[in-house]
């Protein structure tokens, strides 16, 4: 999940005759690009189904919220300058005129309810009225929600030749498509012959450290394995089994990646300063912010070498500060090997980002590779074991 704003269990706020949503910031956003964007929510709702409890997912496809900025007019020289602002104060977005619910009526406060009417009470009554009808039932059933704003701007192609794509949530759904994609045109005729499982781990909660139940963090990545290894056996593998099919496994871990900025070419190594549509970017960190090394970055590499697919090499500065991935999460969690990697883009954690539309086809052949050739080459390269 991407960096975003969360709807809080008590949306409702309001100020000076504007009904608000009250939400909290989630990861690490540039938040300063969210403003005067086209805004709308979607998420998970939990739907009451006679005695059922069912789970539900909704995507608004119109813009009903917007947080404005200050008019340049209301703002000093220094205020201008520096773009300062309060996330709890200055980042709640406007969903309506009260002037509407005081006609109706409908206007409600979270103290007006008591036990289990007192989280209804504590949403505006419209956007449970518009979730309802997205959903095709009646505002009663409604339960619970777990909703994040999104920009309603489709992606788009872009640059003279059509060579950029502009998007939101490019970190990190850009890979979780291409990796399953590579999965889906995976030839299924081979697997008769196949003596590895191949399998697409995507988690949640990345952005935010990995430590959460469904996170990186967590034992499934260990978990799937042994209950693999179990299936593989009859359900009599033991622990020697587990240890040896971990240290067999590889985990490829990919992430985007910073491409070097035009305007500000100074923030990389200039010996390692990836391009857009110039091929996959290895990362490389000793500090182990990455977990890539000369054995795990080999296979990749090799990988690269037998399909063409265009790769390319990422060391942070010395004084600059590196961010990390759950390569080294899940490397800590199984001790199985891994590398980091990632398409190169601009704009990282910005409302709406963008990269090169060449590189997916270069990610697409390097996991397409991976399937194919890593057995073979881990083969070769046995002191990677």
């Amino acid at each position: 999940m991407s960096s975003s704003f969360c709807v809080q269990p008590h949306s409702v706020r309001s100020s000076s005759g504007c009904t608000q949503l009250s939400v909290e910031t989630y990861g690490g956003g540039l938040w300063h690009t969210w403003f005067d964007r086209d805004l709308s929510v979607a998420g998970r709702v939990l739907v009451r189904e006679g005695e059922r409890i069912v789970q539900k997912l909704v995507k608004v496809d119109r813009p009903i919220c917007r947080i404005p900025s200050l008019c340049i007019h209301l703002q000093t020289a220094e205020e201008r300058a520096a773009f300062k602002f309060n996330k709890e104060d200055h980042l709640q977005p406007i969903l309506a005129q009260e002037v509407k619910a005081a006609l109706t009526g409908e206007k409600r406060s979270a103290d007006s309810a008591d036990g289990e009417d007192q989280w209804v009470a504590g949403h505006e009554p419209e956007l449970m009225k518009l979730i309802a009808n997205e959903l095709k039932i009646e505002t009663s059933q409604i339960a619970d929600f777990e909703l994040m704003l999104f920009d309603t701007q489709a992606a788009a192609l872009g640059g003279v030749n059509e060579e950029f794509l502009y998007s939101a949530r490019l970190d990190n759904q850009a890979t979780c498509f291409v990796a399953a994609k590579a999965m889906a045109d995976y030839d299924l005729k081979r697997l008769k012959d196949e003596v590895d499982v191949s399998m697409i781990c995507m988690f949640d909660h990345e952005e935010v450290g990995s430590a959460s139940q469904c996170g990186a963090g967590s034992p499934i990545m260990g978990e799937a394995v042994k209950r693999i290894v179990s299936a593989m056996n009859g359900g009599n593998a033991n622990e020697d089994m587990l240890q040896v099919a971990l240290r067999k496994s590889y985990c490829f871990s990919v992430d985007m990646a910073h491409a070097v900025h035009p305007n500000y070419a100074s923030k990389h190594e200039k010996n390692h300063a990836p391009k857009m549509n110039a091929g996959v970017v290895i990362k490389t960190n000793s500090n182990q912010r990455y977990t890539t090394n000369s054995f795990t970055g080999l296979i990749i590499r090799e990988v690269s070498r037998k399909t063409g697919a265009k790769v390319q090499e990422f060391v942070v500065r010395n004084d600059c500060p590196c961010g990390s991935t759950i390569g080294p999460i899940i490397a800590q969690r199984t001790g199985i090997r891994s590398s980091d990697a990632g398409m190169p883009q601009l704009s990282m954690h910005s409302c709406r980002e963008v990269m090169g539309v060449a590189d997916l086809t270069e990610c697409l052949a390097l996991f397409s590779g991976f399937y194919e050739h890593f057995r073979s080459l881990d083969e070769v390269c046995f002191f990677c074991t």
